[in-house]
Parts: C-alpha cells; sequence; structure tokens
C-alpha cells in the first residue's frame, strides 16, 4: 500500500473523501500523516477523529516559503510518505516541495484546467458564461494551478446558477474524482509522457469510469 501525506488548510471536505475511500479499500494506500500550515484548520480534528496522524506547521514560524517546505519535507520523509495529495491547502509549493515528490503531487481544482486558474474559479466561469464547468485533478508543478491534468468531472452552469450553487454542485464532483485519480496514481496507471499524464486503462473501463464524472444536470 502507498503511503499518502495530505496537505490542508481549512474544512479538508476533500481530505474526508480521500480518508474515506482508503478506509474502504477503494484506493490501495494509507494517509500516514495530515499537516496544516494552520492550527485553526477544522480539518485536522477531522482527520484525527478517523485515527489519522496529524501536525501544524505554521507558516508564520518560517522566515521564507523554502523554510517552511523543507520543516514539511521533513515530517513527510519521517512519516515515509510516497505520494502527497493538497487537499484545500491554500499556498504555492516552493521548488523544495515540487522536486522531492515530482509528478507525486496531486491537486484538486474546481473548474476544467487551464481555465480558470487561482481563487473564485466558479465565479470566473460565471463571469465567463460558459456551459460547462467542473473539476481536474492535477500533478503539481512549480506554477499555480498548472501541471499534467490526470481526470477531470463536468458540470453544467445551469440558469439562475449562483457561484455558490455552482461550487455546491462542483464540489460533490470533487469528491468523486479525487479518490478516482489517487487510486490510479497507487497502482501506477499514470505516467507521464511529453507532459502529459496518460492513463493505463482499458478503453472499455476508462468509458466506465467517465460516465461517473459527467453531471448531466438532472440530479437534484
Amino acid at each position: 500500500m502507498k503511503q499518502v501525506g495530505i496537505l490542508i488548510s481549512g474544512r479538508g471536505s476533500n481530505m474526508v473523501a480521500l480518508l474515506d475511500a482508503m478506509g474502504a479499500g477503494k484506493v490501495p494506500a494509507r494517509c500516514a500523516l495530515v499537516v496544516s500550515n494552520k492550527p485553526s484548520a477544522p480539518g485536522l480534528e477531522r482527520a484525527s477523529e478517523r485515527g489519522v496522524p496529524t501536525a501544524v506547521i505554521n507558516h508564520k514560524d518560517f522566515p521564507t516559503r523554502e523554510a517552511h517546505d523543507r520543516k514539511i519535507l521533513e515530517a513527510f520523509r519521517e512519516a515515509g510518505i510516497e505520494i502527497l495529495c493538497l487537499a484545500g491547502y491554500m499556498r504555492l509549493l516552493s521548488p523544495v516541495l515540487v522536486e522531492a515528490y515530482r509528478n507525486r503531487i496531486l491537486n484538486i481544482h474546481p473548474a476544467l484546467l487551464p481555465s480558470y486558474t487561482g481563487l473564485h474559479a466558479q465565479r470566473q466561469a460565471l463571469e465567463a458564461g460558459v456551459r460547462f464547468s467542473g473539476c481536474s485533478v492535477h500533478f503539481v508543478d512549480e506554477h499555480l494551478d498548472h501541471g499534467p491534468v490526470i481526470l477531470q468531472a463536468a458540470v453544467p452552469v445551469l440558469p439562475g446558477d449562483t457561484e455558490e450553487s455552482l461550487s455546491s454542485r462542483i464540489l460533490k464532483y470533487e469528491h468523486r474524482l479525487y479518490p478516482e485519480a489517487l487510486q490510479l496514481l497507487c497502482q501506477d496507471r499514470v505516467s507521464i509522457r511529453e507532459g502529459r499524464a496518460e492513463i493505463d486503462l482499458p478503453l472499455s473501463d476508462y468509458r466506465a469510469l467517465l460516465k461517473g464524472l459527467i453531471d448531466l444536470g438532472d440530479e437534484e
């Protein structure tokens, strides 16, 4: 089983989705450590309730981003972490972490990348007038919301949608998408070729996977 580390800054709802998928045996991995840069992050308690070790490494205690990341790297190495997952972690990683876990760091973003990076992605989608939005799991590199995309879920923008309603509907698919992507990585079914993530699945299995990641707008 792969040893997974999770970085959070807040409530950790995607962290919970990952932990529950691992706990249920859907993802062949174990979360060995959850780290937050904020002592008040509600996700810390949610992880502890599931028996997962936690640590607070407050970025305010370090002079630079690199110094902070070196401390995080030290904690993850001590825990034997092989894969990192960002779950609402609100800091850009420095090369210290990116290089140490190159092509082994995942992030989920509430938009169909490469569109609408950064904050308020759902608001950006509404302002652009797109008909579909969604979420993306991608490998993390040194740039914001950038790196090879592994999986995406498509969610329609419905008449009368607000940022809140669209965000809520996308979040349901985030909780489906992230465990699926982590499962593929843990099963060594994802590889990087010419800067793109390729998934090693039979076409029939890939189609079945996609069917669960497309919202046709008829869910309550």
